[in-house]
């Protein structure tokens, strides 16, 4: 099945560019020059992935991140003017999956879209069964859900991908290096705050209280695990 990806982005010769390569993947390509529009047709178009510029008019690239968020885990890959890491954290903590900064080669970006897409296909391949539980939480592999008391907890598939590598460890500890290699992969090419900024998104999801956490604990100096109760 052919894939669809939106790009929301407001400079045309680099909607021009991407277009082209991703056209050549055989991917099909829907875009839009301003956040209002990128926001409907993300919401609209249900894309496989999302190319999302931080820098749009009118409403700017996180708030379209953090209100398709809402909506959906849909990988999304926003694009940084500056190699800033505020705009790196930032864009993260509203729920985008990786970042590439502009000027970027199309080689890099290719990779990484491509990287996503495999993890989404991961998430429709028929596997054996499998459920990991702890407290009140079960993890269930084949479907790439968790759920807490029946209740399905909506989490992005990184999110789902880095609780369960913890949860299938319990009380070892990892630390970033060790998570960024093991979930993120070689093809990433992120900084290590990435897992800090993904670990505090995933604590407000399924801590009562994530400043002090009662299963994903941080030994400090180290790195994290997964305490099973």
């Amino acid at each position: 099945m052919q894939r669809l990806i939106l790009i929301i982005e407001d400079e045309k010769p680099i909607v021009d560019i991407l277009k082209f390569n991703l056209e050549r993947e055989n991917y099909k390509v829907i875009y839009a020059m301003d956040g209002e529009e990128g926001l409907s047709l993300a919401l609209s178009k249900a894309p496989d992935l999302i190319l999302l510029d931080v820098m749009l008019p009118g409403m700017d690239g996180f708030d379209v991140c953090r209100r398709v968020r809402e909506k959906s885990t849909v990988p999304i890959l926003m694009l940084t003017a500056r190699d800033e890491e505020l705009d790196k954290v930032v864009g993260l903590e509203m729920g985008a999956d990786d970042y590439i900064t502009k000027p970027f080669g199309v080689r890099e970006l290719m990779a990484r879209v491509k990287a996503h897409l495999r993890r989404t296909d991961k998430g429709t391949e028929t596997k054996e069964s499998q459920v990991i539980r702890f407290g009140e939480y079960s993890i269930l592999c084949d479907r790439y859900e968790i759920t807490r008391d029946g209740q399905v907890v909506e989490l992005t598939l990184r999110e789902f991908e880095l609780l369960k590598f913890l949860a299938q460890q319990p009380g070892r500890i990892f630390t970033r290096e060790n998570l960024l290699e093991q979930v993120w992969g070689y093809e990433y090419f992120g900084e290590v705050r990435t897992v800090d900024v993904t670990i505090r998104r995933l604590r407000e999801k399924i801590e009562d209280n994530p400043a002090e956490p009662r299963y994903i604990i941080t030994k400090r100096g180290v790195g994290y695990y997964l305490k099973a109760e």
